[in-house]
């Protein structure tokens, strides 16, 4: 099979689990979408919105469709870093210990209300999505791929929370709010609940775990050309220099901007990266890695804007981008 005839097969699938998924959650494509593009880019996403917008029930969806083991962990402050790995437990017949595994060993992980977690149970989480495994009492074990994080937290209520740190929120490809449906796809929640005569919802499951896995592989042969990269490079140094900014996007901030665009080509049946395909993914890939300095929380400046006058701020090469890849 031809890388091309990869991609297109790719993205058919893509569009499958997109209708399959959109078929609960109403009036948000683009959203779904990115989320999508977050897991075959094999990255954690970061859901911030506030309640009842669906979050918890997008991640469902989602594993439903692709067909993945999914574990909800909710996070409050007396959940110990033991719940979510597992831990060795004492076998009388045999006469030593043996590891219970906890909900981490799943493919699709929803850390449901991340920031109520004390750190150090967040530090549990943090070293498997870094190093897709975890250790317990010195021993390592790997987490089967796909491993994925879709971590949830409410951004207007603080207390009894602990904000991740910097270094943590880093580890997330992307921060995504889904944000209130419009008034017409709310009436449609209503008149699907009433048809469907029950809470739960289901999304139907579009492909197998190894389809999703081959989807992942595809996604590594689409091509990014020099200029393309340049073009990634220079935007995140553009958030560094900006002066109202104390800490710009990291090099992990440049590689989550390289995946994501990437990931975004491969579901617009392309094997080839263009400018647009950064545009679009730079704000929710950028945003959340942007520290502000503190006299400027009074001003309304948030890394959002960071980001966008950064893509204002720098040429978009031009080139013949399907050229390139031949």
């Amino acid at each position: 099979m031809s890388i091309s005839d990869m991609i297109i097969q790719a993205s058919a699938k893509c569009h499958e689990i997109i209708s399959s998924v959109s078929a609960v959650i109403v009036g948000k494509d683009d959203e779904l979408q990115f989320v999508l593009m977050s897991m075959i880019a094999d990255g954690h996403l970061l859901l911030e919105d506030v309640p009842g917008v669906a979050k918890t029930l997008t991640a469902q969806c989602f594993a439903q469709a692709l067909g993945l083991n999914f574990k909800r962990i909710q996070f409050v402050p007396d959940l110990l870093p033991g719940d979510i790995t597992g831990s060795a437990i004492y076998d009388a017949r045999r006469e030593d210990f043996k590891f219970k595994p906890g909900p981490i060993f799943a493919n699709l992980i929803l850390a449901d209300e991340v920031n109520r977690g004390t750190p150090k149970t967040q530090s549990a989480l943090l070293e498997a999505m870094q190093e897709r495994q975890v250790t317990v009492e010195g021993q390592s074990y790997v987490l089967d791929p796909p491993f994925l994080v879709i971590a949830t937290q409410n951004p207007l209520e603080f207390e009894g929370t602990y904000p991740l740190p910097e270094a943590q929120i880093d580890r997330f490809i992307a921060r995504l709010r889904l944000g209130y449906p419009s008034p017409e796809a709310e009436r449609e929640i209503l008149s699907r609940r009433q048809d469907r005569r029950t809470d739960r919802a289901v999304a139907h499951q579009a492909i197998e775990k190894s389809e999703f896995l081959q989807i992942q592989n595809a996604v590594e042969h689409v091509y990014v050309s020099a200029e393309i990269q340049d073009y990634i490079v220079s935007i995140t140094t553009e958030t560094r220099n900006d002066r109202r900014v104390q800490l710009g996007a990291s090099p992990r901030g440049s590689l989550a901007l390289f995946k994501l665009a990437r990931a975004r080509a491969l579901m617009y049946e392309r094997d080839y990266v263009v400018p647009d395909d950064v545009k679009a993914v730079a704000v929710p890939a950028l945003a959340h890695r942007i520290l502000l300095r503190p006299e400027l929380w009074a001003e309304r400046i948030t890394g959002e804007s960071i980001v966008e006058d950064a893509l204002d701020r720098v040429p978009v090469p031009v080139a013949d981008w399907a050229r390139a890849v031949d």
